[in-house]
């Protein structure tokens, strides 16, 4: 892999583990506890944010596969690009329809409605520790020469 392929992979990497961990680590769960901030407000919010979040997560997705395509294609980086776009299309394709029609039950239900736990959620947050593992796997291994 060249120098500028690995410095635009390592860029693209940090970038995007700067937005995982900044909206689902800390505005994501933060965002319940602020004062007048009720379940439908905090779920409506997170709807847009993390609509936001994942079509940047696309775009940054796109810039680490023409990262790696364009400088050449190192096993190490390849297979943590493929790993992070897998990981990406589980999110999109299988929990967050989930988690979206959820949260239209919510939203709909009648004020105090106790609709059980989500097990898509959880699954959507184990999904991103992972994610966050191997973006900084990525970009680590993008900074190494050669």
């Amino acid at each position: 892999m060249d120098h500028t392929s690995g410095a635009l992979l390592s860029a693209f990497s940090f970038t995007w583990l700067g937005l995982v961990l900044g909206i689902s680590f800390l505005e994501a769960p933060l965002k319940f506890r602020a004062p007048g901030v009720t379940i439908p407000l905090g779920l409506g919010i997170g709807r847009l944010v993390f609509r936001a979040l994942n079509v940047v997560e696309c775009v940054l997705a796109a810039g680490l596969v023409v990262a790696v395509a364009l400088g050449g294609f190192a096993v190490p980086a390849g297979a943590l690009v493929v790993a992070v776009l897998v990981l990406l299309a589980i999110q999109l394709a299988a929990i967050r329809p989930r988690l979206n029609r959820r949260t239209d039950r919510v939203l709909s239900a009648p004020d105090g409605a106790d609709l059980p736990r989500s097990h898509a959620h959880v699954a959507y947050v184990a999904i991103e520790l992972v994610k966050v593992v191997a973006l900084l796997s990525l970009g680590i291994t993008a900074l190494r020469p050669g």
